[in-house]
């Protein structure tokens, strides 16, 4: 799966009008610290409260008619539901997240509250994911995956682009790596457009 600088920046172009554009502001205590600028990137101010919102959002709007049709499932403890819902929301289409039954209570809440069907099952991520992929199967369903995906890792570098626009100096960038796409896309962006950038 290859994602290229032109695919996210399609995808900029194609989420923009549903997302926030969020800050990146100036950390005085780190830039002491470190010696160096430091900005943060305030993905938690996004609309869902995480930067899951854009690859999902991608993702739903890149579904060709025939598979909306079809209805979405996703797995997630908490942050990419809330983005599938929201997005599956404004797309107009039916969406069930499977979550697993210890999952934050605001999450599910917040899931359901943005439209989607939210299925409890199992104790941890795996057996939610596995669920998901049964009833994908069982239902015809449209699987969402939460990093896995080209649509899902250019949805998440549109962060990348952003930052750049805001620094466009920037000399390194540090990224928290769960499933890989949001360090996938910021990368590919960055490393795209700044080579020399660490």
């Amino acid at each position: 799966m290859k994602v290229t600088l032109e695919d996210i920046k399609a995808a900029q172009k194609l989420i923009q009008k549903d997302i926030q554009r969020t800050p990146l502001q100036h950390s005085v205590s780190a830039s002491k610290i470190v010696g160096s600028e430091v900005f943060l990137k305030m993905e938690n101010e996004q609309t869902t409260g995480s930067f899951k919102l854009r690859g999902a959002l991608n993702k739903i709007l890149n579904l060709p008619e025939a598979d909306r049709k079809k209805g979405i499932i996703a797995s997630s403890a908490g942050n990419h539901a809330q983005g599938v819902a929201y997005a599956a929301r404004k797309v107009g289409i039916e969406a069930h997240v499977v979550m697993p039954v210890p999952s934050s209570i605001l999450k599910q809440s917040a899931t359901r509250n943005y439209g989607a069907n939210v299925i409890l099952y199992g104790e941890i991520y795996d057996d939610a994911y596995r669920h998901a992929r049964e009833l994908e199967k069982q239902k015809g369903y449209i699987f969402v995956p939460p990093y896995e995906d080209a649509a899902i890792i250019a949805g998440q570098g549109t962060l990348g682009l952003e930052i750049l626009e805001d620094v466009p100096d920037l000399d390194s960038i540090i990224v928290p790596i769960g499933g890989g796409g949001l360090i996938s896309g910021i990368a590919t962006a960055i490393k795209s457009l700044r080579p020399q950038c660490k």
